[in-house]
Parts: structure tokens; C-alpha cells; sequence
């Protein structure tokens, strides 16, 4: 690998090592809060956040490393650049969500954060389509978590 995908792969990885630590960070401030709050009659038990999102944080990683050997160049920062965009509107999110409570803000940031993953998965099937498919479950997990979102902010 060149010098420049091994900073494409180094960069994506430092980036989602900040997405697994920064949301974390804030889902775990207030959960007394959040325990209070009408959820959604779709809410998905505990130990379902517990499994998928770790699968999600690996599956990143592994894919980071997939684009930045495989990927064209232009793609490859392309892909980048919709990671880093996609989860800075994730720790917008989380930090909306659960630091100054502004739900409704936050549905829209975790939208955006979806929206912004498309580009994400539209590259990673068109530069190697196994790889697609083990991201899915991120794309349908954001999908699921944007509309607990708009639920939680429309029952409070």
C-alpha cells in the first residue's frame, strides 16, 4: 500500500475510533434522563445496541482498510470525506440528544448522519460488493436509529 492510502486507512480508523469514544462518551452522561423519556413502541431492547453497534465500529474498520487499498483514489477520498462528514453528524446526535436534550435538533443530525452514509455505500459496493453487504447493517441501523430519534422527539 502507498504512503497515501495508508493515510487514507490511518485516517479513517483515528475517525472512527473518535465516533466509538465521543458517542459513548455522551450516551452514558445522563441515562437517568433518557430511562424517563416515552420511547417509541418500536424500541429495540438494551442488548441489541450492545451487539450492533460494536459490529458497526468493526465492520468500519475493516472496510476503511478494504477502500483504501482497493478503492480509486478519487473514491477513496471520496469515501473518506463522507465518513468524516457522516460522523461528525453523528456525535452531533449524541451530543444533542443526550447533553442539552434537544431532541428535535438531534433527529435531524442522526437523518443527516444517514443521508450522509449513502455515498459511503454506494463506494463500497461499487469497489468490492461483499464488503457492501457487511455495512448494510450500519445503513439500516442509522435508518432505525433516525426514526427512534424523530419517535423520541415527537412522545416528549
Amino acid at each position: 500500500m502507498t504512503s497515501i492510502r495508508i493515510g487514507i486507512a490511518a485516517a479513517a480508523i483515528v475517525t472512527i475510533v473518535v465516533y466509538a469514544l465521543g458517542s459513548g462518551y455522551w450516551v452514558s452522561s445522563d441515562s437517568g434522563w433518557y430511562r424517563s423519556l416515552n420511547q417509541p413502541a418500536w424500541q429495540p431492547p438494551d442488548w441489541i445496541f450492545g451487539l450492533i453497534w460494536p459490529y458497526n465500529f468493526i465492520m468500519l474498520g475493516i472496510v476503511s482498510v478494504v477502500i483504501a487499498r482497493n478503492a480509486a483514489l478519487p473514491s477513496a477520498f471520496i469515501w473518506l470525506g463522507f465518513l468524516i462528514l457522516s460522523v461528525i453528524a453523528a456525535l452531533a446526535w449524541s451530543y444533542l440528544f443526550y447533553v442539552p436534550h434537544l431532541l428535535p435538533q438531534a433527529a435531524i443530525a442522526l437523518v443527516v448522519t444517514a443521508v450522509l452514509t449513502i455515498p459511503i455505500m454506494v463506494i463500497t459496493f461499487q469497489t468490492q460488493l461483499s464488503y457492501g453487504w457487511l455495512l448494510l447493517p450500519y445503513q439500516l441501523w442509522l435508518i432505525t436509529a433516525a426514526s427512534l430519534s424523530i419517535g423520541y422527539a415527537l412522545k416528549n
